[in-house]
């Protein structure tokens, strides 16, 4: 399956332009990849900061299938939408986020529950 990951809020912690804070999703990410996923990585972020979080993902060596765009889409559409079959991102509804103001003072992913999440779905 092909899944759309958001960065900022949703990987790391909010920190713009900067690279924000581990909250979790390495775990998550890596099983899904074993489990022959394909993440593309959706983002804000473009030029030297889209880079930052390209970096990242090598960093902690979790393979992208796509970069802002899925690399199979153009065969049948020129949106700019990146498509795939479930999209993670702290801006999405039902996505399960965590509130601590110890941390930071803006929502973030909750990995554990995302987690939960994908194995009820029979992702792994």
């Amino acid at each position: 399956m092909e899944i759309v990951i958001d960065f900022d809020g949703t990987v790391v912690l909010h920190d713009y332009p900067d690279v924000g804070s581990d909250i979790g999703a390495v775990p998550v990410l890596k099983k899904l990849v074993e489990n022959k996923h394909k993440l593309i990585l959706f983002t804000m972020r473009d030029k030297e900061t889209l880079e930052d979080a390209v970096k990242w993902f090598e960093k902690n060596k979790i393979p992208l299938y796509g970069i802002q765009t899925n690399p199979t889409q153009h065969q049948w559409t020129e949106s700019p939408k990146a498509y795939g079959q479930l999209i993670i991102d702290d801006a999405a509804l039902g996505c399960p986020l965590k509130t601590d103001p110890k941390i930071h003072p803006r929502p973030f992913v909750d990995w554990l529950k995302v987690d939960e999440m994908l194995k009820k779905m029979n992702f792994y």
